[in-house]
């Protein structure tokens, strides 16, 4: 009998690479060369999440499919019961793979960065920007997915004027990269004691973080690279040297900034990270733009450039893209977004 979906998932494809990268991996001189032997072992995850998972559930489709035979002659209520428990399993199984089949960005697998910054509206905007942090790093967390902040700036009054932060997980591109934009807040403020309606606005921005595989040349000519002291609350830890490295690359305008780590050297090498990564997702928009014929501007972090809007005193959040929205507004904010993101995904966003 034929493996079910597979030609969707190109299955025969995948089963002879994932019996090339076994053989290559039980080759005892693989582990000569530690960074290859990681790739094929990340290659080998990614192929057994499709080889192995069709494979078994073909074999549990033909079982269960015995088994009703089975009880239906013999009248087996109990029997045709567990079938039945099994089947929506099952069921589930195949969700996920339909899901995962929408994930056709070579990115979609690695692992990303996540920059939120303020936008317009001040002290108001600098909450909503941390608002917005607290919900994606829950998000991460209900994934499983491991967080480090890599850069935050506190806002004057209150929240925060911008923060960075890494997402490491199976998929993590592939999920968050559709939450690029811009996010608008409409609540009744509580910095304003007259209890007055305001909105703001703060951007998210997603970008995969690229392994070497992935060659991206940067000619140092074209970066500036500055160096200042990190920004904290004062007090016996605030820094005294110019630890922080900020890297401008001329050419795209593209700035990424580092500040956490204890010294230059360290915030040198997680800002030129950072810097190759940003630029590949900006060649890999740009293609994409070129082909959908997408508007080119994309950067204002205000009116005219949304992807949701959450209204809190109507309870209400909605995406605009794909006009999906819920009242759980508390929950949406407490980090479920899977609603959104599946919708984002379906439709191609």
């Amino acid at each position: 009998m034929p493996l079910i979906y597979g030609g969707i998932f190109d299955f025969d494809a995948k089963f002879e690479r994932l019996r090339t990268v076994n053989a290559s991996l039980e080759d005892p001189t693989v582990w000569n060369d530690p960074k290859r032997a990681q790739e094929l072992g990340k290659e080998k995850k990614l192929l057994d999440g499709v080889v192995v998972t069709l494979t078994d559930l073909q074999s549990n489709l033909a079982d269960n499919t015995e088994l009703f035979e089975m009880s239906r002659d013999d009248n087996d209520e109990a029997g045709l019961i567990t079938i039945e428990e099994d089947a929506a399993r099952l069921e589930e199984i195949v969700k996920g793979l339909e899901f995962r089949r929408m994930f056709n960005n070579p990115a979609d697998p690695l692992n990303c960065f996540v920059d939120i910054q303020a936008g317009a509206g001040g002290t108001e905007a600098c909450d909503w920007a941390s608002m917005l942090l607290r919900q994606y790093l829950r998000y991460c967390e209900r994934k499983g997915f491991k967080t480090e902040i890599e850069d935050e700036t506190a806002g004057d009054t209150a929240g925060i004027k911008g923060a960075s932060f890494k997402v490491e997980g199976e998929y993590a591109f592939g999920l968050l990269r559709t939450e690029t934009g811009v996010h608008r807040l409409v609540r009744k403020s509580p910095f304003d004691s007259s209890g007055g309606r305001h909105t703001s606005f703060a951007s998210v921005f997603v970008y995969p973080e690229i392994d070497d595989s992935i060659e991206i040349e940067i000619n140092p000519s074209d970066v500036r690279v500055d160096t200042f002291r990190a920004s904290g609350a004062g007090g016996q830890h605030i820094n005294k040297t110019d630890s922080a490295v900020r890297l401008t690359h001329i050419p795209t305008g593209i700035v990424v900034q580092c500040q956490d780590g204890r010294s230059q050297h360290s915030n040198r090498d997680v800002a030129w990270k950072r810097l190759r990564s940003r630029l590949y997702d900006f060649e890999l928009r740009k293609q994409q733009e070129a082909q959908q014929k997408l508007e080119d501007t994309k950067t204002d972090v205000g009116w005219g450039h949304q992807i949701r809007s959450y209204v809190l005193d109507n309870s209400r959040i909605k995406d605009l893209r794909t006009n999906f929205e819920t009242s759980a507004t508390q929950k949406v904010l407490d980090g479920d977004l899977d609603p959104f993101i599946e919708a984002s995904l379906k439709q191609g966003v």
